[in-house]
């Protein structure tokens, strides 16, 4: 996997200090990037490695294991009402999130590596994406004329999709 690190100009603000994200493509159309916070892992899994379940929501892919943990696979496109992937693929470009003990695939169309900024560099996504988006995201930045959807992996997480409670 490339490794981009972009340096920023730091502003003069309270919070100067840079955060990692992993960077990636959500489809064909939108790119995205996830806080390393809650990233575990970014893998390549064949689709065969993934078991279906009946009577599941269509954008949970199934269920696969991952270091010795069974772990629920997610469209995350699909989930943010967005175009789906292409499911002629052989393999999943899966990222590994964890939040509290919770532990997730989100399958995605393309990995494309970490970036950093700072929080400051963080707008609002309100009027720039589609509102069924908004209570998944932090945000949106653009960087290098590009705009990333900012995920937030805890909204993700307790999406009522994923909760049988």
């Amino acid at each position: 996997m490339t490794t981009t690190n972009i340096t920023l100009p730091l502003k003069p603000t309270q919070n100067n200090l840079t955060d990692s994200y992993l960077k990636f493509q959500l489809n064909q159309q939108t790119a995205a990037v996830l806080s390393m916070k809650h990233t575990q892992e970014a893998i390549l899994v064949p689709i065969e490695s993934v078991t279906s379940m009946p009577n599941m929501p269509t954008c949970i892919l199934g269920l696969m294991n991952w270091r010795s943990r069974i772990i629920w696979v997610v469209d995350l496109p699909r989930m943010l009402n967005l175009e789906s992937l292409d499911y002629r693929l052989r393999q999943y470009s899966t990222i590994v999130i964890q939040v509290e003990s919770l532990v997730l695939g989100l399958v995605v169309q393309e990995i494309k590596g970490t970036t950093k900024f700072i929080a400051d560099e963080i707008h609002s996504p309100i009027g720039q994406v589609a509102s069924s988006l908004v209570p998944y995201l932090c945000g949106c930045v653009v960087q290098q004329e590009e705009i990333l959807l900012v995920l937030d992996a805890q909204a993700i997480g307790q999406s009522s999709i994923l909760r049988s409670d």
